[in-house]
């Protein structure tokens, strides 16, 4: 007869990291408002500026995203004039993306907001907290990527 205590079921992993997640975006979507952008278009414009002129590929790889889930987000950008995708001069195929120079205005406009956000989470979660869940994020990253 088998004593061992029955397992406890862990409670979803995603379902956590997802509601944290919104709520972390909430803070920053909120501080971001007043430049008409959301932290998920801060993220795009600033790892384009960032990489300089990636390929759809290339930024959804770095973003951790579906390449089409990457060109619908940046459906607005590229309609406010913000982002442009242009054919690679090397390669006809590939399309690369650019900031224009509104994309690097609203991007400077969107740094206090961003630095607001962050100030605020940090505050919340405090230091020591913040750092350790930075390093834990980016090990649960690299652990969960593909080798």
């Amino acid at each position: 007869m088998d004593h061992a205590a029955p397992q406890l079921a862990l409670p979803c992993i995603c379902a956590r990291v997802r509601r944290t997640a919104r709520r972390v975006s909430q803070i920053y979507d909120r501080h971001l408002a007043p430049v008409g952008l959301t932290i998920s278009q801060f993220g795009i414009l600033s790892q384009i500026r960032s990489v300089g002129s990636p390929s759809i590929g290339e930024m959804a790889a770095r973003m951790v995203m579906d390449p089409t889930t990457l060109t619908r987000s940046l459906r607005p950008l590229q309609q406010r004039g913000l982002v442009v995708l242009a054919a690679d001069s090397q390669d006809r195929r590939t399309r690369r993306l650019a900031l224009t120079d509104a994309g690097v205005a609203a991007l400077r406009q969107a740094r206090p907001g961003w630095a607001a956000a962050q100030d605020e989470v940090r505050l919340a979660l405090g230091e020591e907290a913040s750092i350790a869940l930075v390093a834990r994020l980016d090990d649960t990253l690299a652990r969960l990527s593909p080798p």
